[in-house]
């Protein structure tokens, strides 16, 4: 994945970025950008009053992480759909256990105090 991070650091600093741009970033046909949109839902691109297409930051990540996974890992369509909702839920599920373990921590703290 170095790849994703050496084009990371060459993306301008701006909010929105054109399906041409993105295109060029990602090295992919603008069909193709459309095509995944179609069959990933995580990449859902802001529309303009006249319908063109605005990409985040974010999706532009994701769609290097799912053409890294298709190109390179040789995942199917489906097999990267599910691989990233898998990686969701993960992160989903450890980023709560975090959370519960900072109120539990604090909880302590304020029973302690009560003491």
């Amino acid at each position: 994945m170095q790849n994703n991070k050496a084009h990371k650091k060459e993306l301008p600093d701006k909010l929105y970025f054109k399906i041409g741009e993105v295109s060029e970033i990602a090295g992919l046909p603008s069909y193709v950008l459309r095509f995944w949109e179609s069959e990933f839902s995580k990449i859902n691109p802001t529309r303009t009053p006249s319908g063109q297409r605005l990409y985040r930051k974010s999706d532009i990540d994701l769609i290097l992480k799912i053409k890294h996974l298709l190109y390179e890992k040789k995942f199917t369509i489906q097999g990267a759909r599910k691989y990233l909702t898998s990686e969701y839920r993960e992160k989903k599920a450890t980023l709560l256990i975090k959370v519960v373990d900072e109120i539990r921590s604090e909880l302590v703290q304020i029973r302690d105090l009560l003491d």
